[in-house]
């Protein structure tokens, strides 16, 4: 039985679910961002003591389908950007309609509709948060950071983040006290 989580951005909170599961005797098949398949079918008490002890978590289980077509796409996209070393062969908007079953242009007037920014404005914010998280570690060059999230140049990447956070990347990099904005305020 699939059930669908609103709110699961984190590794952390894929754990907090497993253990809210374990806690209560189910067995889980799988855990990822904003989808959990346990085993058992469960009885509509057992449905409402897991929406109960999510919600004290901040999580919330979701039955509406539109809503969780748009919690898919999100965690799909943070999954990409902060979790994912992979690189697509083709567009983002192919790789959304095929990785969810959709086509771009319905996945797209849903999320304008219920989120109020499009889905590219959406993917540009999280990629520049994950840009700042990478400066921060100061592992990697920007050359590395634009290859890594699939910018086409450097320069494009520059231009990007300082529309977005008002700052060239290397004085972002400067800053002492670096502000990042936690994934579940985006």
């Amino acid at each position: 039985m699939k059930l669908y989580i609103k709110y699961m951005v984190s590794r952390r909170c894929k754990m907090l679910v497993m253990e809210e599961l374990t806690k209560m005797g189910l067995h889980y098949i799988s855990v990822d961002l904003g989808e959990i398949e346990i085993v058992e079918n469960i009885s509509e008490e057992q449905r409402l003591k897991i929406k109960t002890n999510l919600l004290k978590s901040g999580l919330e289980l979701m039955d509406d389908k539109k809503a969780i077509l748009i919690e898919q796409l999100n965690t799909t996209v943070i999954d990409f950007v902060h979790y994912s070393d992979e690189q697509t062969k083709t567009n983002f908007s192919d790789f959304l309609s095929e990785k969810l079953k959709q086509s771009y242009t319905y996945l797209s007037r849903l999320f304008s509709e219920s989120e109020g920014c499009t889905i590219e404005r959406f993917i540009i914010l999280h990629k520049i948060e994950r840009v700042k998280e990478l400066i921060i570690y100061d592992e990697l060059n920007l050359s590395e950071i634009a290859f890594k999230l699939h910018y086409s140049s450097v320069a494009h990447l520059s231009n990007q983040f300082k529309k977005i956070t008002g700052l060239t990347p290397s004085f972002f990099k400067a800053l002492k006290h670096k502000r990042r904005i936690n994934l579940e305020n985006l």
